[in-house]
């Protein structure tokens, strides 16, 4: 699987990067695997295994002022413009310096540029800066990784700085991802809702919830996020594997996959439906085609049908069971119990696995039996 996860928007060496690919997979073979990078599993933005948006918690309800509101909105985008424009300098100045500055400086240079991040209320810059400041010290290839996301980070700067010139898609992809609040919008959409998966990723400041939903009448899939303190979890739950009867509105992104959930008809219930599965192969090109509406898409939602867990190497795979490709598991060592729990369930025979597709390779979280059998929730 092979992805290039920049565009060109600006002028600099880093623009020059982007024209030529920055690469942040590998092949889609049998027995191959893909390259890794430094962001922590997770998205929307870093994040767990899967990133879909970096934007915090959904935006206030209106305000009885639109003027007051306005106004408020363009200082704080005055602010993120300020902050986008020196972190551009700070970048400029690392790619002059050399890479080996960045090792020699430390943790702390990269805090203190996300301090200035948050101040400049642009939390997703912010998080994005943190992650820059663990890589030089996550091992050989670091220089690699390092410069991969700052490639990224740059485009983001770039995105944010020309966001009049976009497509209103990639302006309110790009609007997220920097880490403006966002509401909501469209008519909701009633469907029985499937229950994919659930799990939390926390930081020093936030535990956030991931759920993930599939319209069994829409074929669409959903992401719910909930938020709690540190350590606490969130408010919102729901049983992997059941059905929900209710309605959902998606947040405009380019993507469109984060929604929030509305009006619930009655409680969940045993599903008797399963997700619809591609191979392999087809989950590679769907993870493709979605960098194209959000370069800095770390996964996206897929379910694979007919595949088999084989050992490769040091690590797993999924490989098809009528066809010749695989997907490497991310990060596979061999000693996670969601995994052992997908062999065992699979016993060397076909299965269902949904998880999440990008540039690290593919982490399952649920899985569904070849015959009939409730879903077995892997993380």
């Amino acid at each position: 699987m092979v992805s290039d996860r920049s565009l060109s928007v600006g002028g600099s060496t880093f623009d020059g990067m982007a024209r030529h690919g920055v690469r942040r997979g590998g092949e889609l073979r049998r027995g191959g695997g893909v390259g890794t990078a430094g962001r922590r599993p997770g998205g929307e933005g870093g994040g767990g295994p899967a990133e879909e948006g970096t934007a915090g918690p959904p935006a206030p309800a209106a305000t009885a002022d639109p003027e007051a509101a306005r106004r408020r909105a363009e200082r704080r985008a005055d602010r993120v413009t300020a902050g986008a424009t020196e972190l551009e300098q700070r970048l400029a100045d690392l790619l002059r310096t050399g890479l080996a500055g960045a090792e020699r400086a430390g943790y702390g240079l990269w805090e203190e540029t996300a301090a200035r991040m948050v101040d400049a209320q642009a939390p997703g810059l912010a998080s994005r800066v943190r992650e820059l400041g663990a890589i030089p010290s996550s091992g050989p290839g670091w220089p690699v990784r390092l410069l991969e996301e700052c490639a990224l980070l740059h485009l983001l700067d770039r995105g944010w700085l020309g966001r009049g010139r976009l497509p209103d898609g990639l302006a309110a992809t790009v609007r997220s991802r920097v880490g403006l609040p966002t509401s909501a919008e469209g008519p909701p959409v009633r469907d029985h809702w499937l229950v994919l998966a659930q799990y939390d990723t926390a930081d020093t400041r936030l535990t956030t919830r991931r759920i993930w939903l599939y319209g069994a009448e829409s074929d669409r899939t959903a992401l719910l996020l909930s938020y709690g303190a540190a350590g606490r979890a969130p408010e919102l739950t729901l049983p992997v594997g059941a059905v929900l009867d209710a309605e959902i509105s998606w947040y405009p992104d380019a993507g469109r996959q984060r929604a929030a959930l509305g009006r619930r008809f009655a409680p969940p219930e045993p599903a008797r439906i399963r997700p619809t599965g591609v191979t392999t192969s087809q989950a590679a090109v769907r993870y493709g085609e979605a960098l194209r509406d959000d370069p800095w898409l770390d996964s996206v939602p897929v379910a694979l049908e007919r595949v088999v867990p084989v050992p490769d190497g040091d690590g797993w795979q999924l490989a098809d069971a009528d066809g010749d490709t695989a997907l490497p598991l991310a990060g596979a060592t061999g000693n996670q119990p969601g995994w052992w729990r997908l062999v065992a369930l699979a016993g060397g025979a076909p299965v269902t696995v949904f998880g999440e597709c990008g540039h690290r390779g593919f982490t399952p979280l649920t899985a569904w039996p070849a015959g009939p059998g409730p879903a077995v929730p892997l993380c």
